[in-house]
């Protein structure tokens, strides 16, 4: 198997909301987002495994060792081969990915957020630096395109955290801010019980409305002359804030199921938005 299909396939196989976005990108910059998505969730799987903590920080550690030798030209592990291949075409600041694996380690260790202003700085970490990593192998010419790129990454990581309340609780992690959770009322213990309440429902209304106002906010900062070619980031955008939309109707019962889209459905979003985006007229 070549480097490039050791990449393409992970990502075909984790069939990410990030998949359909990638599918209307031309060939090399698909690839090149095939190479970023596999460096990110080979990091991001460390911290979900099974591992010790020690184990975890050493495995993290041979992924910065890695990514030395991927900008050192002498990469060794399939994804940064491909990765390295791909940045001669697209070169992406080494700091993106090391700030990637910094966000990954707050993990290891912090299990608790007292503001949201703690929460931001994990949400640009793990998410608004992907956001810096995609602009650019997508392109851009107007310098908001990055304040773009990290508005809609958080955007799409509270609506993560607001999907997955129930799967990080059984991970021990509670995102939601400690601050928040004592202002309406809801108690740690609620919520790793899973208790389903009027004020977890308050809680998580409030926590919506935040994600929306972050998607709103890159919606101001897209540029008219960078609409076609970030037409990928918003197809991912309009992905994810159907997503946000079906927790919404569901109420918020995030403790009984995964709320998540039908292929079908993601993949008309993704064509609507690229017809949109690319020919200008809307698909009904």
């Amino acid at each position: 198997m070549s480097f490039t299909d050791y990449c393409s396939r992970l990502t075909r196989k984790s069939r990410s909301n990030f998949y359909y976005s990638f599918l209307f990108l031309a060939k090399d910059k698909r690839q090149a987002m095939y190479a970023v998505y596999a460096f990110c969730r080979s990091v991001d799987d460390i911290a979900d495994g099974q591992a010790s903590g020690a184990e975890k920080r050493g495995r993290l550690d041979e992924w910065r060792c890695e990514l030395d030798r991927c900008y050192e030209g002498k990469p060794g592990h399939p994804i940064s081969v491909r990765l390295a291949q791909s940045m001669r075409r697209f070169p992406i600041p080494k700091e993106l990915f090391e700030e990637l694996i910094a966000g990954v380690e707050m993990d290891l260790t912090q299990h608790r957020y007292p503001t949201f202003h703690d929460l931001y700085e994990y949400c640009y970490r793990v998410a608004g630096v992907v956001g810096l990593m995609c602009i650019e192998i997508f392109g851009y010419r107007n310098p908001k395109a990055k304040d773009y790129a990290i508005n809609l990454g958080v955007a799409l990581q509270l609506t993560n955290i607001m999907r997955d309340v129930r799967v990080d609780a059984e991970h021990g992690r509670i995102y939601l801010p400690q601050e928040e959770l004592a202002r309406f009322g809801y108690t740690e213990e609620e919520l790793l019980r899973g208790a389903y309440t009027p004020t977890f429902v308050e809680l998580m209304c409030f926590s919506a409305a935040r994600a929306r106002r972050y998607f709103q906010n890159a919606r101001e900062l897209l540029a008219a002359e960078d609409r076609r070619s970030l037409v990928a980031a918003e197809i991912m955008g309009a992905i994810y804030y159907r997503l946000l939309e079906a927790i919404e109707a569901s109420g918020y019962r995030v403790f009984d199921r995964t709320i998540t889209l039908p292929t079908t459905h993601k993949l008309w979003i993704a064509l609507s938005v690229w017809a949109r985006g690319i020919h200008g007229f809307h698909c009904r």
